[in-house]
């Protein structure tokens, strides 16, 4: 193994933390909760959530992400670490939800999902109301939660889309992806459950192909869905150092921070935050969204 990989590997260990890593802001108020979903597998969106939660927090902001792929829960591979707890844990009562949570590279903190959320509609209203009371505590631990779900549209997926606060759907150019990203939108519709979507292209070539996916998507949904709103939040290139990073067990923007990937992704951190007050106005914090969450089926 090289000099090089090793000290990668140092970096991505749970605890280490970039010594030029912005303090947070304290801000005041509510978390911001955004669940990140796709269409299809396969387009990188757990990467993209990794990555972003490290941008946010180079430029100040506490988060927390929230590994809700139930099935396949793999952000801890993205950071190469294997959590011994997850919300499985809490639900049953053999740990509190703060000893569960795992610090990545930056101090960003990771809560494993497991199985612990398939449990979480059929809790009495006793074990609900103190699971709850521990959610709310997410409130001092992150200025944002994020959410990745599973691929597809399962009813799990739908639930948390529909409870947080807001939506980030992750595409990209292959028309695979994009019928399917069309797909969850058309879902999300007609449920009534949002009228405004965030998208993000991801493994684009060029601005210019990632703002016709873009186009293209809004023009459909224009047609067909014309009360959903669509706000395009930017492309991230492809770009090799994405690929060396997954080899290396190490998100892209610690490993290769001046790659296009990375100055996308950090673009794309900085308009989240400086929007949060207009592309993104109602919180409704981490209690909102867990009671929204038990509520639904």
């Amino acid at each position: 193994m090289s000099d090089q990989a090793e000290q990668l590997r140092k970096v991505c260990r749970p605890g280490k933390t970039d010594q030029g890593a912005a303090k947070s802001f304290g801000k005041a108020g509510l978390s911001r909760v955004i669940a990140f979903a796709s269409g299809k597998g396969g387009v990188g969106k757990t990467s993209l959530v990794v990555n972003l939660g490290l941008s946010l927090t180079r430029i100040g902001y506490r988060v927390v992400v929230i590994d809700a792929d139930l099935g396949l829960a793999n952000v801890d591979v993205m950071i190469n670490t294997i959590p011994r707890y997850n919300l499985a844990d809490v639900i049953n009562g053999s740990k509190k939800l703060r000893e569960v949570i795992f610090k990545g590279p930056l101090d960003l903190k990771i809560i494993p999902g497991g199985s612990g959320l398939y449990d979480l509609a059929n809790l009495d209203q006793v074990k609900r109301k103190a699971l709850l009371d521990q959610f709310i505590d997410l409130e001092t631990e992150g200025d944002f939660i994020l959410v990745d779900t599973a691929a597809g549209i399962s009813r799990n997926v739908i639930n948390f889309v529909s409870a947080a606060d807001d939506f980030i759907l992750v595409t990209t150019p292959e028309p695979t992806a994009l019928t399917d990203a069309y797909g969850m939108l058309k879902v999300v519709r007609n449920e009534g459950l949002r009228e405004k979507s965030h998208v993000l292209v991801n493994s684009t070539r060029n601005y210019q192909e990632g703002q016709k996916v873009f186009n293209g998507l809004k023009r459909v949904v224009k047609q067909y869905m014309p009360a959903m709103e669509l706000d395009y939040l930017g492309d991230v290139r492809y770009d090799s150092a994405v690929k060396s990073a997954v080899h290396e067990l190490c998100p892209f923007v610690i490993s290769n921070p001046r790659s296009p990937a990375s100055i996308a992704l950090n673009r794309i951190a900085w308009r989240i935050a400086a929007d949060e007050e207009t592309v993104m106005p109602e919180k409704k914090g981490i209690a909102g969204f867990i009671n929204r969450l038990k509520k639904l089926p």
